[in-house]
């Protein structure tokens, strides 16, 4: 059976692992092989994902334009599409910050254009524009809203206080912060905010860049944005990669993959929604759909937190 979740006080009812398309930006990852990509956003709907993440600031509009050509014949009422907006772009590769109530509404239709969508299930501020006032960027997100542009909308990077101030002037149902095992900075006060206040938690970067997979020894080097995150470098790689790959023996405890167990006991934490996955091919997908359902034991918990420090 599927399994759905309610994504806080929203009424979208989404997989708990999320399909997430950041790697398709070319000025952080690189060249990716499209066509593999393409097909691992169908796939995900074949192995029980209806929940996927884009923005548009991926690529310029390059990763909406190539879901919006993977999901066409995907049925659109059984998949929740979420997108972001933030960064105003232009052909010249300029781009700044832009959350003004028109530029709100502009750039949302040319991401449903992108998409070949109707409609946004939800529609997120990808972070904080200290220039706007945030009443009028909820003012448009509300004749968005009305006009059945989007379903409902969100934040991503607020910190706690931002937060607060959004939902201070606007119905906000979801945030998107950075999260996993090895960033767990939110859970002092953002995750307790989001459970009293009922708003749906959907992490990025759930698997640390890559380095929670277990893939990895600690002596490769990347020529993506890993190349000069100190995390893929010299002995704190080392470390966090034998630590990662220690973890195989409670995998196979659970009958899962190092993958899976991360993702499941990720999900585990009392106020995490889903966690967001970026894939780059059919098998990926089908190892994080695994993770769904599955459950780690309280004690085992614990162990793979502890084991995971920096």
């Amino acid at each position: 059976m599927e399994q759905r979740v309610r994504l806080g006080r929203s009424e979208l009812m989404v997989s708990p692992i999320c399909y997430g398309s950041w790697q398709l930006s070319p000025r952080f990852w690189g060249e990716v092989p499209v066509e593999d990509v393409k097909a691992a956003m169908r796939r995900a709907f074949e192995v029980g994902v209806n929940f996927y993440d884009t923005a548009d600031a991926y690529g310029d509009g390059f990763s909406e334009r190539m879901m919006g050509e993977a999901l066409a014949e995907v049925p659109r009422d059984r998949i929740v599409v979420a997108t972001k907006l933030y960064w105003h772009f232009y052909e010249d590769g300029r781009r700044h910050p832009d959350l003004s109530g028109k530029y709100v509404l502009e750039e949302c239709d040319a991401s449903l254009e992108r998409l070949k969508m109707d409609y946004l299930d939800l529609y997120q501020l990808h972070s904080f524009d200290p220039f706007t006032p945030l009443a009028e960027t909820t003012e448009a997100l509300e004749k968005l809203r009305k006009a059945g542009k989007i379903r409902c909308y969100g934040v991503s990077n607020f910190t706690v206080e931002q937060l607060r101030l959004a939902r201070a002037v606007g119905d906000y149902a979801t945030i998107q912060p950075r999260y996993s095992l090895l960033d767990r900075e939110i859970e002092a006060d953002l995750l307790p905010y989001c459970q009293a206040e009922d708003i749906g938690v959907l992490a990025y970067s759930s698997l640390a860049l890559g380095l929670l997979t277990g893939k990895y020894e600690g002596t490769e080097t990347f020529d993506d944005l890993r190349g000069r995150h100190p995390r893929f470098q010299g002995e704190k790689f080392k470390h966090l990669a034998a630590a990662v790959r220690d973890l195989a023996p409670m995998a196979e405890k659970y009958g899962l993959t190092i993958v899976q167990l991360v993702l499941a006991a990720t999900l585990a934490h009392s106020k995490l929604d889903v966690a967001i996955v970026g894939i780059k091919n059919p098998a990926q997908i089908e190892e994080a759909a695994g993770a769904m359902g599955k459950t780690i034991e309280r004690e085992d918990y614990f162990k793979i937190r502890n084991a995971l420090v920096e």
